[in-house]
C-alpha cells in the first residue's frame, strides 16, 4: 500500500529526513516512535503534502501511484487521511458542512456519486454517537470552543465519515485524559480492517495498550533505526530513546 524508499526531507533549508524507508500494507497498523526533533510529524507532513516541507530524494508509491508527484487534495482522494497533534479551528464554517464537502469532494474527484442529504446524516450521526459527540456540537463551527479530548473525537468522527484506506495519525494521544484516549483509541480500532492501515505517530506507549500495533519503528535524527512487535514499545517504556539508539 505504502512504500517509502530513502526518503530525504527538509525545511526551510534544514535537513529532517535523512533515509527514511518503511512499507506498510493493507491491514497493518504501525507505531512510528521517537524523541522530540526526530522527523516523525515532518514525516506526517511530506506524506499529506503540506507545503514548505520540500522532498530533496527518495521516493513514496501509495497503492502503486507516485505520491509525491500528487498535489494534497489528491493524495486526500486517493484515500490518504491526516490527523494533527493540534486541530484547527474553523470559525464560520459547520461540521456538518465541513464533512460534506469533504465527503462529497473526494467521492466526486474518485468519479463515485455524492452523498445525499439524508445518506449523509445517517452516516455522520452513526459515528458521532459511537464516538460521544452530540449532533448540537457537529452544527458549531469546526473545534470552536471544543476542547482538547473533544477536537480530538471531532477528528475521529471525520476519519470514520471518510473512511481512508491510510490513515496517519500524528500524537492524537497528545492532551487527552483516559476516558478520551480510550474514545478515541475505540475509533481508530474501528476503522481497522484488511483494506485499511493506520500509520501512529506517537511519543508514548500509552497509546498502543488500546491500539496494539503489528509493528513499532523507532525514529531517531530523520531515520529509522530499530523496528520491531508490539513488545518494542513497552521497552522504550522502560530504557527510554537514547538506549535503543545507541
Amino acid at each position: 500500500m505504502l512504500i517509502i524508499s530513502d526518503l530525504h526531507a527538509e525545511v526551510d533549508g534544514k535537513p529532517i529526513l535523512k533515509g527514511l524507508s518503511l512499507t506498510v500494507n493493507p491491514g497493518e497498523v504501525h507505531a512510528i516512535m521517537g524523541p522530540n526533533g526526530a522527523g516523525k510529524s515532518t514525516l506526517g507532513y511530506v506524506l499529506s503534502g503540506r507545503a514548505g516541507y520540500e522532498v530533496t530524494g527518495g521516493s513514496v508509491t501509495f497503492e502503486g501511484r507516485d505520491l509525491l508527484d500528487m498535489e494534497a487534495h489528491e493524495r486526500a482522494a486517493a484515500g490518504l487521511f491526516l490527523g494533527f497533534q493540534y486541530p484547527v479551528e474553523i470559525p464560520g464554517v459547520s461540521n456538518l458542512n465541513f464533512l460534506r464537502t469533504a465527503l462529497n469532494a473526494q467521492r466526486k474527484l474518485r468519479g463515485e456519486a455524492e452523498a445525499s442529504g439524508a445518506e449523509f446524516m445517517k452516516l455522520v450521526k452513526g459515528h458521532a454517537e459511537d464516538l460521544g459527540l452530540s449532533m448540537d456540537m457537529l452544527k458549531r463551527p469546526v473545534n470552536v470552543g471544543f476542547s482538547g479530548g473533544e477536537k480530538k473525537r471531532n477528528e475521529m468522527v471525520q476519519m470514520a465519515v471518510i473512511a481512508p484506506r491510510l490513515a496517519v495519525l500524528d500524537e492524537t494521544d497528545s492532551g487527552l485524559d483516559i476516558d478520551a484516549l480510550r474514545v478515541v483509541s475505540d475509533g481508530i480500532n474501528r476503522l481497522r480492517s484488511p483494506e485499511r492501515a493506520t500509520l501512529l505517530i506517537t511519543h508514548y506507549q500509552r497509546l498502543l495498550d488500546y491500539v496494539v500495533p503489528d509493528f513499532v519503528h523507532v525514529l531517531v535524527a530523520g531515520r529509522i533505526v530499530r523496528s520491531g512487535g508490539a513488545e518494542l514499545a513497552h521497552e522504550l517504556e522502560r530504557e527510554g530513546y537514547g538506549a535503543i539508539a545507541a
